[in-house]
């Protein structure tokens, strides 16, 4: 039986030039959580590496890796020693000229329980990502753990309703997120609040329409690495609550550790107290599957 309430970590951190680094920064953060207690631990999306998609560049194939591979590896050497759930986000090689931006998802004896391909694929200035990542073809998940039933899906999934639903109806009881956005330093003045503030509500209203905890973890920093003004990373990774309600959230500038204690029957209490699943109108869905309606 899973157990009453977990300790969550989210690793917000800053991710410099070199792949090595970056890993070995975040296998110490993963330990360093593990040490205050978390169970179950996320780190951001690709965070062995900057965030390359800002340009088209094929050299950055290189960075990718399959899955299982040295990675899930030395993580799962991880898990089994401090006896937590790591969520990695990290670029899979599945095969030449087939390549994911895939979460792998490692048990805390430190076997891959899984993984999952992102499915929407983002095509926006300094976010290119068609050019690096096929869509996912595993579909939404969800596995069990003596911590509770956890989906993951990654960053440009977050704003899609189907995708959190979906995982729910998978059984999960927490949403993961492994993010890398931020704002476009020229735009920030301009849009920046207004941006910063429509990613975090809808992270809220996943949690609430589908009476679940959401975790969205962030990384920081500016990063340039093709040149130009970059993009700065606004951090505030945080974990909401089935109510809404924000249990923790980081800042906008600091690598650091956030932590919530995650009590799993505020997923049976909210589902019946707010019963969207129970009201759903599966009958009346027709054409939801459709691009458009005329």
């Amino acid at each position: 039986m899973p157990n009453d309430s977990s300790r969550v970590a989210l690793i917000q951190m800053q991710c410099g030039p070199e792949p090595e680094a970056n890993f070995t920064k975040a296998v110490a953060l993963v330990r360093e959580a593990a040490q205050q207690g978390a169970q179950i631990i996320c780190l951001p999306e690709l965070f062995r590496s900057q965030y390359f998609c800002q340009s088209e560049d094929h050299a950055n194939f290189a960075l990718a890796e399959e899955i299982p591979g040295p990675s899930t590896e030395r993580l799962g050497a991880v898990a089994r020693e401090s006896g937590a759930v790591i969520i990695a986000s990290l670029f899979e090689r599945r095969a030449a000229g087939l390549y994911h931006n895939t979460a792998a998802i490692i048990g805390a004896d430190g076997a891959l329980l899984g993984k999952y391909r992102k499915m929407h694929i983002p095509d926006d200035p300094s976010y290119y990502e068609k050019f690096y990542f096929t869509p996912g073809d595993l579909g939404f998940q969800a596995w069990p753990t003596p911590q509770g039933k956890i989906g993951v899906c990654v960053c440009w999934d977050q704003w899609y309703p189907e995708a959190a639903r979906l995982t729910t109806l998978r059984g999960a009881e927490i949403l993961f997120y492994p993010t890398a956005i931020g704002w476009h330093p020229a735009e920030k003045a301009k849009y920046g609040y207004a941006q910063h503030s429509a990613w975090e509500t809808m992270q809220r209203s996943h949690a609430i329409a589908n009476g679940c905890f959401v975790a969205a973890v962030n990384r920081v920093g500016h990063e340039a690495p093709a040149g130009g003004d970059g993009i700065e990373f606004w951090g505030q990774s945080f974990i909401v609550a089935p109510s809404g309600e924000i249990l923790a959230k980081a800042s906008v500038d600091r690598e650091e550790i956030i932590f919530a204690d995650v009590e799993w029957e505020r997923v049976n209490e909210h589902r019946t107290h707010w019963p969207f699943l129970r009201d759903r109108r599966i009958d009346a869905y027709e054409g939801i599957e459709q691009r458009m309606l005329d």
